[in-house]
């Protein structure tokens, strides 16, 4: 009895519809596009995701946004310390490349916040019984504009247990206001250009003369490229854009028996 056997000596499908070669050709495109990486290692479908969602004309629901992204099997942590921050630097490229609009750069950086908000609510606080528990001021200085930045810290130093509150361009007398108010043990201030250093060493010197030397005073943001040099413009303690690094050096002073 003859059989009609539709299948080679190499297990192919003879006389296979064109629909289906089309249909797998296009499911290896998105695999392929869904494992690509941008240059700082994270998933470039992911990022053109982000960026899409922000820069839509459609309701923007941060919480749907979330959840999307958890769907992507990506940590919360991964969401607020790699892909906001990540996005962030895609829109300011895609507005000095003429791409978007400054108008589109302010609301997707204002999603952006919102999403980093309602990723900080769902963040797990690493706090141990018993433990140290820092409270931290993160300051943006007047003329700074790197809010979205200093956001990302504060929700890292919450994470790591710290109370945080945050001064956003306050003038010396309100800061100064605050400060005899409620002395933080770390004072994070932001920096988000190289010019700005001489604004941040001023805001450094009111911190220092309204609560002297207790608080630990840390400077971040785009001023990395000579931190020994930044301490010396700044007066600062250390210059890091790593949450753990501050409370690491905080906690040393804080832990030092001639504190106490």
């Amino acid at each position: 009895m003859s059989t009609d056997d539709q299948t080679d000596p190499r297990g192919v499908m003879r006389n296979r519809p064109d629909s289906v070669d089309v249909l797998a050709s296009t499911v290896i495109s998105v695999l392929r596009d869904r494992q690509a990486v941008s240059c700082e290692g994270l998933r470039q479908f992911v990022l053109d995701q982000i960026s899409s969602r922000v820069l839509s004309k459609k309701h923007f629901a941060p919480d749907v946004v979330l959840a999307e992204l958890r769907g992507y099997r990506l940590s919360v942590d991964a969401i607020i310390d790699l892909y906001v921050p990540a996005a962030a630097r895609m829109l300011g490229e895609q507005w000095v490349d003429d791409k978007i609009s400054f108008a589109d750069v302010t609301i997707g950086t204002m999603r952006l916040q919102a999403l980093l908000a309602d990723a900080s609510g769902a963040s797990c606080v690493d706090h141990k019984v018993g433990a140290v528990r820092l409270n931290a001021l993160v300051v943006i200085p007047q003329n700074e504009q790197h809010f979205l930045g200093a956001s990302v810290v504060a929700a890292q130093l919450r994470r790591l247990g710290c109370e945080v509150a945050m001064s956003y361009d306050e003038d010396h007398g309100a800061l100064t206001a605050r400060l005899i108010n409620d002395v933080p043990d770390l004072v994070l201030v932001t920096c988000g250009r190289l010019e700005t250093l001489p604004s941040v060493a001023n805001t450094i010197q009111v911190v220092r003369k309204a609560v002297g030397n207790d608080p630990t005073l840390a400077v971040g943001g785009a001023c990395q490229v000579n931190k020994q040099r930044v301490m010396e413009i700044t007066g600062a303690d250390i210059v890091t854009s790593v949450a753990e690094e501050a409370v690491a050096h905080c906690l040393k002073y804080v832990n030092s028996p001639s504190t106490s």
